[in-house]
């Protein structure tokens, strides 16, 4: 099967405008992501998707490979549909633009699931959490699995809520909740991407403004496989510099 990696990169940003274009030790965000996508072993292609001229100009500029898109799309997923609708491909992975130390382990960890279960439509990752702040934030999207490692449910509450924990101890037992928190890297089947937009919204996905939710409440399992290595997604300028940090630091650059 065709695995291609696809990467929404949008121009507007409300926190970070330009977001994509910006550098990181004499790189654009977007070539980083672009490259370490490419070193994912289960990855057979990688695109950028994006409706700005001046991403599409540094993507060729790098030699990578980038679509023009429309740019009126409600959702990423919506920009990864309309790709997927012009390529030859068995399976898509969104990978965020804002990921610029994604590890590609990452992305064969939640690709294999589907290319060793033809029956499964849709994979994420997550990973545990450990800081009690992450537990309450809202900010953060947490989830709970069954026992096949199909999702339960998503949410930003705290999930799963311990009925005989206290309050004041939930930061020294946290170990015990196994809370495990989402991290937004979605694998498709080609065909299930093309259908997925067209789904009605539904009550939980607009209640707590999470579009995997849709899926769930229109029957599709989704695999989450859980991950040990960490993410350092870029929302703002500051974090732009955190993260130049830890690439100097461990020696991450490309």
């Amino acid at each position: 099967m065709k695995v291609t990696a696809v990467i929404p990169a949008r121009f507007a940003s409300t926190r970070f405008p330009g977001k994509p274009l910006a550098l990181i030790l004499g790189k654009t965000m977007i070539e980083h992501v672009y490259r370490r996508t490419l070193a994912a072993q289960t990855i057979d292609q990688v695109l950028v998707a994006t409706d700005d001229q001046r991403i599409f100009d540094e993507v060729l500029a790098f030699g990578g490979e980038v679509m023009m898109t429309r740019g009126d799309h409600p959702s990423g997923t919506d920009r990864l549909a309309e790709v997927a609708a012009k390529i030859d491909t068995d399976i898509v992975v969104n990978v965020q633009g804002d990921e610029p130390l994604i590890v590609p382990q990452m992305i064969d960890e939640a690709v294999r699931p589907l290319l060793n279960n033809p029956a499964l439509q849709m994979g994420t990752l997550c990973s545990r959490i450990d800081r009690i702040e992450d537990y309450l934030s809202p900010n953060v999207v947490k989830l709970v699995c069954d026992q096949q490692s199909r999702a339960l449910y998503f949410s930003r509450a705290p999930i799963p809520a311990p009925r005989d924990i206290p309050a004041a101890e939930l930061g020294q037992r946290l170990n015990e909740l196994n809370a495990r928190r989402h991290i937004g890297l979605y694998v498709y089947r080609r065909e299930f991407l093309l259908r997925y937009p067209l789904l009605p919204q539904t009550p939980l996905e607009i209640l707590e403004s999470l579009e995997q939710l849709r899926a769930m409440e229109h029957g599709i399992d989704i695999h989450v496989a859980l991950t040990s290595y960490d993410c350092h997604g870029v929302d703002t300028p500051e974090d732009l510099q955190r993260v130049a940090a830890i690439m100097q630091r461990e020696n991450l650059s490309l």
